[in-house]
């Protein structure tokens, strides 16, 4: 999955001397996470709708005159930017900005191409992706199994599993947790016979954690 494939292109920018109160607005009314800082074409920093929350709540709290008209008349963009923002290509992987968003906590990154910005990957753009992922529109019935292994050996045999008892396979996630003895694998697929279909796994040797059919949870099998 790559980044170009995914993004937001053509964000939003603002300039580093633009009054945060206009920039405030731009949130508002675009309905926005974060905006790119750019000077005559330059990536400078990106400003965040959470920056914006905070300085506004720090004026509505003391309730000062003189705070208001700094924030209102002063207070501008490069004065609470992050600045040297964490970014992305578009040639860089989805599950590279997965990791940088887990290892470091971010959830907003520039996309650049050729150090120019291009477009935008925030928390909005990576829950689209997980919704594709797992087929969220489009009501897949699933089942969550817990599992000693998750080689290719042991993957392919559920994938078989699932074909040879009338399913249609849409996708499977080895979901290995550190610290936990058993690994977990999240099955998506179309059928009509989901019990049948956990009887089997069942008589297969594996625990069945979770299920849903046809997109809505049924019941919580086993403590996940």
């Amino acid at each position: 999955m790559i980044v170009r494939n995914w993004m937001r292109p053509d964000p939003t920018t603002i300039e580093s001397s633009m009054l945060l109160a206009k920039a405030y607005r731009i949130f508002s009314d675009q309905s926005v996470r974060a905006v790119p800082v750019v000077d005559e074409g330059i990536l400078r920093g990106l400003l965040t709708r959470a920056h914006c929350l905070r300085a506004a709540e720090n004026v509505a709290r003391t309730q000062d005159n003189y705070e208001f008209d700094y924030f209102t008349n002063k207070l501008r963009v490069k004065d609470i930017m992050v600045r040297r923002p964490a970014t992305v290509n578009t040639e860089d992987t989805m599950e590279r900005c997965l990791r940088m968003g887990q290892e470091d906590g971010k959830s907003q990154f520039p996309v650049l191409d050729d150090g120019k910005v291009v477009g935008i990957i925030t928390a909005t753009e990576i829950f689209a992706m997980a919704a594709h992922i797992i087929g969220a529109w489009d009501n897949y019935s699933g089942v969550t199994l817990q599992a000693t292994s998750t080689s290719p050996r042991d993957i392919n045999g559920i994938a078989a599993i699932v074909d040879e008892n009338g399913a249609r396979l849409q996708s499977i996630y080895p979901l290995p947790k550190e610290g936990e003895e058993y690994k977990r694998i999240v099955i998506r697929f179309e059928t009509d016979k989901l019990d049948s279909l956990i009887e089997i796994f069942e008589d297969e040797g594996f625990t069945v954690l979770e299920k849903n059919f046809k997109g809505k949870p049924v019941v919580e099998l086993n403590d996940a």
